[in-house]
């Protein structure tokens, strides 16, 4: 499951807390996460679509980012590199800064009162090879974006995830750092559920506001798997 599918989820299975909406870009996406009413359809490239859902909300997560493909073709029998490339409307400079400049400017018009934006660790190195694939300088979009938020006023949390897992949440003991430093350890990947669990409870903590941090996690089995999430936000000082 993609993290909006997995946050969404969580957000509906907690209904006595929150009243939740959800923006997908198309129909079908609203059919695979059985979306009712409270989950509407727009493009975040197109900004008055995205008016609807925005209107009336105190607190937006922003989960959006764009997603390479790769080109057809490739044999790993023959050695070499996948090529990857990104759709038209769907490159990171539309996508990951355009898009989400445009979830930012309708949520300080709507009055909303915190932004939890997530993106990815590596973003201090424009020579990442994030940034190679398809020619998209992903990692450089996102981080002109988490700065248009840390600029806007409103109050942020800005959660950069390590390499995202499909594993179970709420079973490993999470990492909080800066200027990825755990992409130097042997602790930088994350369940996609942890990332959506941290996103959720950034909402309910004071000390997740004006905040900026790397996350990842230990092995399932090292540590002690993390529950308090008050206690995890007032490690970080950093603002960006």
């Amino acid at each position: 499951m993609v993290l909006g599918q997995i946050a969404y989820k969580k957000l509906k299975e907690r209904s006595d807390q929150y009243t939740v909406r959800g923006l997908v870009r198309t129909q079908e996406s609203k059919v695979k996460i059985n979306g009712g009413d409270d989950v509407y359809i727009g493009d975040i490239t197109k900004a008055d679509t995205i008016v609807p859902a925005i209107e009336g909300i105190d607190a937006l997560i922003i989960l959006t980012s764009a997603v390479p493909k790769m080109k057809p073709g490739f044999d790993p029998a023959k050695g070499g590199r996948p090529e990857f490339y990104f759709e038209d409307g769907g490159y990171p400079e539309q996508v990951d800064w355009i898009g989400q400049k445009n979830q930012i400017d309708a949520a300080k018009a709507a009055g909303v009162k915190h932004i939890v934006l997530v993106g990815s660790m590596g973003g201090t190195n424009p020579n990442h090879p994030l940034n190679s694939l398809g020619n998209g300088n992903i990692l450089i979009w996102k981080r002109k974006a988490e700065e248009y938020l840390a600029d806007s006023g409103i109050p942020y949390t800005i959660i950069r995830a390590g390499g995202l897992q499909d594993k179970d949440g709420g079973v490993r003991e999470l990492l909080v750092g800066k200027d990825d430093e755990l992409l130097k350890t042997e602790t930088k990947t994350i369940p996609r559920a942890d990332v959506a669990e941290v996103s959720i409870q950034a909402l309910n903590f004071e000390e997740a506001k004006f905040k900026a941090f790397d996350i990842a996690s230990k092995p399932e089995g090292s540590g002690t798997p993390t529950k308090d999430f008050k206690a995890l936000f007032s490690q970080i000082s950093a603002r960006f």
